[in-house]
């Protein structure tokens, strides 16, 4: 076999998986029309995948979609940037200094899985009701992953490589930046990768709550208008963003960390 047909049929291997996952989305899609149109599954509570389709125009041009995409993206870069900051330092300030991580490691891994979404009225009485109320709900529902996937990274270095530092005489700040930090990057980036998806799912939670912002806000709009197809089609806008986003997040991971 040739090097271009090897390559073709890495290249149509490699395809398989994305095409049966579009064929899989298509059929569901058309079942459910099917089962709608037939009475099967009542109309007023699911729209015909038709009817949310055609909705997307109406987004577009009237609903002013991309202007609101626009708001929870600058909402959601800040919080991002904010997570970067204080999540990854957070993280190595409770490796560096055991004690702190011993007393608080156990309270961000409980912050991890608590519903933290409910707090939303103690951050509207600090904050108000403005943007700084959406980004640090989104901030610090996505602060656990990142601090413990930080801790995770740094510890699991290996120690021929901090051996082979100390056999350098290098100094604790060396050893840390040369060492220690470039070990844990593609653990980092998981708890960075999983802390952003976070934030996105609670930035739009909270625009719905308080009906204020991005697409929350329009989902909720849309609802209280008892606009069933546009309300459908506005989430499954937030789904396709949020699966752009996270694949966004995977070829940077790999553009800044290459493998081999």
């Amino acid at each position: 076999m040739t090097a271009a047909a090897v390559a073709k049929h890495s290249t149509a291997r490699d395809s398989t998986p994305a095409l049966v996952g579009f064929g899989s989305l298509v059929a569901f899609f058309l079942v459910m029309e099917l089962l709608i149109q037939t009475g099967l599954v009542n109309r007023f509570i699911v729209p015909p995948p038709s009817e949310i389709i055609g909705s997307f125009q109406r987004l577009i041009l009237e609903e002013d979609i991309f202007h609101r995409f626009l708001v929870t993206l600058g909402e959601c870069l800040t919080a991002g940037v904010m997570l970067t900051v204080f999540g990854v330092t957070g993280g190595v300030l409770m490796h560096r200094y055991k004690l702190l991580q011993q007393a608080c490691e156990t309270w961000v891994a409980a912050m991890a899985s608590a519903p933290l979404v409910l707090m939303y009225p103690l951050f509207l009485v600090i904050f108000g009701r403005n943007v700084w109320t959406i980004i640090m709900m989104g901030f610090i529902a996505a602060l656990p992953p990142v601090i413990l996937k930080t801790i995770e990274g740094i510890s699991s270095t290996r120690k021929v490589l901090i051996n082979v530092g100390r056999s350098f005489n290098l100094t604790p700040a060396q050893q840390f930046w040369k060492i220690l930090f470039p070990a844990s990057l593609p653990t980092i980036f998981v708890g960075l990768r999983l802390g952003l998806i976070f934030a996105l799912i609670n930035i739009v939670g909270t625009e719905f709550l308080i009906n204020f912002g991005g697409l929350g806000q329009l989902i909720n709009d849309l609802a209280e208008r008892y606009d069933l197809a546009g309300t459908y089609a506005a989430i499954c806008f937030v789904i396709l963003v949020s699966v752009l986003f996270f694949m966004t997040l995977e070829k940077a991971e790999r553009w800044l960390i290459p493998v081999g």
